[in-house]
């Protein structure tokens, strides 16, 4: 199913959409990402070695957040190959690496169009509680927060609320 994501209230979405579709199968977790537009606006990050990567959320980057049986699980998703993946015993709490096979991140650009595609291992404890979001960095500067759900007045892609989406 692909789904919008809305950019929060207080970040401009530059003209923009955004939508995903992700998709479960057993212990993968696909997602396809696609922002629509006037993408030669946005901050796309340089190539990179496929390697794990922290901070990757400063700049232009897709996440995922899973719910797992005692927290949560983060993926951070970067158009240059890089990745991160963390495990969360509780809201921002207990923060510390998810050991998964590095996934490996397919981009595609055209006119008017930028699509990641990648497949990321969930833990075996994952639910079924997802919550899609994306940060998009524009060429000046600008940095929009995308999500299936905004549910406070700042960005939180951490917040229970954000995982919005039940997947089967």
């Amino acid at each position: 199913m692909r789904l919008p994501l809305i950019p929060h209230p207080s970040s401009p979405p530059a003209g923009l959409t955004l939508e995903v579709e992700a998709r479960r199968a057993g212990r993968v977790l696909s997602l396809e990402y696609v922002v629509a537009g006037p993408v030669e606006m946005v901050r796309w990050p340089q190539a990179a070695a496929r390697a794990r990567t922290d901070e990757l959320w400063r700049t232009t980057c897709f996440e995922a957040f899973v719910r797992t049986a005692d927290g949560y699980v983060e993926y951070n998703l970067s158009p240059s190959g890089a990745w991160a993946a963390y495990r969360f015993d509780g809201y921002r709490e207990g923060m510390r690496r998810l050991e998964i096979t590095a996934p490996f991140i397919v981009t595609r650009m055209a006119p008017g169009r930028f699509g990641l595609t990648v497949d990321v291992d969930l833990p075996e404890d994952a639910t079924d509680a997802v919550g899609l979001t994306a940060v998009v960095e524009g060429l000046d500067g600008a940095i929009a927060y995308w999500a299936l759900a905004h549910p406070s007045d700042k960005p939180d892609f951490h917040h229970s609320d954000s995982f919005a989406l039940e997947l089967p």
